[in-house]
């Protein structure tokens, strides 16, 4: 097994690719805590995933809002205090936030959006580094979006916050390198879960005509497996991914299982990173500068 005695965190794990996530690691064999802002949804996640592991890996539940110092501390020492160690977090907890113009959305909505999205994230890193700087060792993974590479109007407070995580995660990439402690981010593709049936709620006068028509489309054909998407953070949570850093990886469109072969290579390029293009990337001349 891939994962056999690690032991993991992650966040937003009671439902869509959270959940599946920490289904594809219990059967991988690691030891898992999860969890989630809401109570009941969390308590039945965790009912389903002990029942899955039938008593081989340790499953652990706490309600946490990710956004919240405290909290995110809290849940650290307990995991390390029910399951002795940690090696890896995954970072899936967030939200689409607030729709609509910029001008016209609810501020403290769209700030509500940046703190679990962005300023959440930081905070699980947080409060995992220290233990992962003392062992020397340690994953990161984080779960970005399609707002991190495209724009998405009227989904501002999402695009913004996803496109920041994966800046946060190379950054972090390079502060860490030293301790072998790898950060990268994910992209799990279009996937069909709760927040594509809040976008659909939203309409086409809240989140535009064309996204939603989009929505609508990925919707009727099933979008992204959950599947593929855990497949990518196990991959990254196992020992066979060690080395590979700083890294936007799509679980959909990149040959992520042989990255070990082209590890050198990643080390000394910007392949799979957040750059600015200009005009000669394009074949364009436009004079010097």
């Amino acid at each position: 097994m891939k994962l056999a005695g690690r032991s993991v965190i992650i966040t937003g794990a009671s439902q869509g690719l959270g959940l599946e996530v920490a289904k594809k690691f219990v059967q991988e064999g690691a030891n898992i805590m999860i969890c989630a802002r809401s109570a009941e949804p969390l308590k039945q996640a965790h009912q389903e995933l002990l029942h899955l592991a039938q008593g081989k890996t340790k499953v652990l539940a706490k309600v946490t809002d990710v956004s919240n110092l405290e909290q995110m501390n809290a849940l650290v020492a307990e995991t390390l205090a029910e399951l002795g160690t940690l090696d890896a977090l995954v970072a899936n907890a967030g939200i689409y936030g607030t729709k609509g113009p910029i001008e016209e959305i609810d501020w403290e909505e769209w700030s509500n959006a940046i703190d679990i999205n962005l300023k959440g994230t930081v905070l699980q890193c947080r409060a995992v580094l220290p233990h992962f700087k003392q062992r020397r060792y340690g994953k990161i993974i984080i779960l970005s979006g399609g707002g991190a590479t495209k724009p998405m109007p009227n989904l501002s407070a999402y695009a913004a916050s996803k496109a920041g995580v994966v800046r946060f995660a190379e950054t972090l990439a390079e502060e860490v390198k030293d301790f072998n402690i790898d950060v990268n981010s994910v992209a799990p593709g279009a996937l069909n879960t709760r927040l594509l049936d809040e976008l659909l709620a939203a309409g086409p006068e809240k989140v535009g005509k064309a996204f939603y028509d989009q929505s609508m489309k990925q919707k009727q054909t099933g979008g992204t497996p959950l599947d593929v998407g855990a497949a990518l953070c196990t991959f990254l949570a196992a020992s066979a991914s060690d080395g590979i850093t700083g890294r936007l990886i799509s679980a959909v469109w990149d040959p992520w299982a042989k990255l070990p072969e082209y590890a050198d290579d990643l080390k000394n390029s910007d392949i799979y990173t957040l750059r600015r293009i200009v005009p000669t990337d394009r074949g364009k001349t436009w004079g010097d500068a």
